[in-house]
């Protein structure tokens, strides 16, 4: 029998293989997370056990993020030459590695080598989470697989502590919570092998909606291969990266010192102020459901970007400002983690517009180095304010740095709209 559909047409994808893609995709994603925050939720016990000083243990968190950065740029080319599954099941034989490092750590240079597995983990993540959503999942429902991406990354952060601190307190000791880390990411490996077939980005393509035709003629009109380090010569990468790296400085400061400073600002206790943090992210992952439904609803995201973190910063300046009272200033402090997660669906969708076919991975692991760059610095900025007795820079700061994440944002919208103009009108002229 003949078929009478179009050939042009494209096949809808059952819903059911893409919730299967994007809930492997952030399962994988959300364990990078938890490693982000493995060794941190144990330096009180590192202190008793082998008598370290917070700077020796900041250290350990330096290391972790520049090697995480360092190799998130360059993982981005491997992705793109070896293919996105391989490198994610060597990144979590990382993790397993790291963990175990810590479980038989007898000193500084056994909990260096676990931050240091940990990193190496961690860097490919965001070129290859990216890389299959971008080639898996159907264009209609990118933008949630987005959202379930960010949201999973904020639970991973939010287990750690709880998870490696629980069991340790639960056990007496700290090494038993490393070897079930261990095992929880050995659990995750084996998982993500059992459903390969649906991580394998080699089964999928750029373009989603693109007709089987258009894509003949574009092929036959490409120009010759371009070098593999052409994409650093695009404004637009490194804008995005300038985007990661101020938003992240703003993240980092509410992670680390949010709890200090209203501590300090409004005298409230820990017990209250500890929640703070939780509560950031636990609103930045309602806010990411919400700006899934969002970046389908709209072409220009840095609209949607801009409006989301200018009201974010506004409450923050709020939080920091003394006016309110201690627990309305630590609650405004925790909704400001609605507005940075409504908009990071619509980030993680410029960026990929931004990106050049092809390039997708080099692209993601350059801009989200940006991601390692500003925990690796924010981080001893914002502690120099608070030993300098100034705590209300710590929420003017992260103000001024999601301001700087607007005017990047910004010029990143208007040069990929620029780049469209230019490709619309060189279409019409042929």
């Amino acid at each position: 029998m003949t078929s009478t559909a179009s050939p042009a047409a494209t096949p809808a994808v059952p819903l059911r293989q893409d919730v299967r893609t994007i809930g492997l995709v952030g399962l994988a994603h959300g364990t990078s997370h938890f490693f982000h925050m493995l060794l941190p939720p144990l330096f009180p016990l590192f202190i008793r056990d082998f008598g370290f000083s917070y700077a020796e243990l900041g250290l350990l968190v330096s290391t972790f993020f520049v090697v995480s950065g360092i190799g998130q740029a360059l993982a981005g080319f491997l992705v793109d030459r070896v293919g996105a599954r391989p490198v994610m099941f060597a990144a979590l034989g990382c993790f397993v590695l790291s963990a175990l490092a810590l479980a038989t750590a007898r000193g500084y240079p056994g909990l260096m080598l676990a931050s240091t597995l940990a990193g190496l983990g961690n860097s490919p993540f965001h070129p290859v989470d990216f890389t299959i959503l971008n080639k898996r999942v159907s264009q209609p429902r990118l933008g949630h697989a987005f959202s379930v991406h960010g949201i999973t990354g904020n639970l991973g952060w939010a287990a750690a502590p709880v998870f490696m601190a629980g069991i340790a307190a639960a056990t007496g000791s700290w090494r038993i919570a490393a070897l079930a880390a261990a095992g929880w990411a050995l659990c995750v490996l084996a998982l993500l092998w059992w459903h390969r077939d649906a991580i394998d980005d080699r089964q999928g393509r750029w373009s989603h909606e693109a007709p089987a035709g258009a894509a003949a003629r574009s092929a036959a009109a490409a120009p010759a291969a371009e070098h593999p380090l052409a994409f650093l010569r695009l404004p637009s990468v490194w804008l995005c990266f300038s985007f990661f790296f101020w938003s992240t400085c703003a993240l980092s400061a509410m992670q680390s010192f949010a709890s200090p400073a209203l501590q300090a600002l409004y005298g409230l206790p820990l017990s209250i102020t500890a929640f703070v943090v939780t509560g950031f992210m636990l609103c930045g992952a309602a806010g990411m459901v919400v700006g899934g439904f969002l970046v389908s609803r709209t072409e220009r995201l840095e609209k949607i970007i801009g409006a989301c973190l200018l009201a974010s910063a506004a409450v923050l300046c709020l939080a920091g400002s003394g006016w309110l009272p201690g627990l309305a200033a630590a609650a405004a402090a925790a909704l400001a983690g609605f507005g940075t997660g409504l908009a990071g669906p619509s980030r993680d969708m410029l960026i990929k517009r931004a990106a050049p076919p092809g390039a997708t991975g080099r692209v993601y692991g350059t801009v989200y180095s940006g991601l390692d760059l500003g925990f690796a610095l924010a981080a001893p900025a914002f502690g120099a304010l608070m030993d300098r007795g100034q705590p209300a820079l710590i929420f003017f700061g992260a103000a001024a740095t999601l301001v700087m994440g607007v005017l990047s944002a910004g010029l990143v919208g208007a040069n990929v709209a620029q780049r469209r103009r230019a490709a619309s009108a060189v279409k019409v002229a042929a």
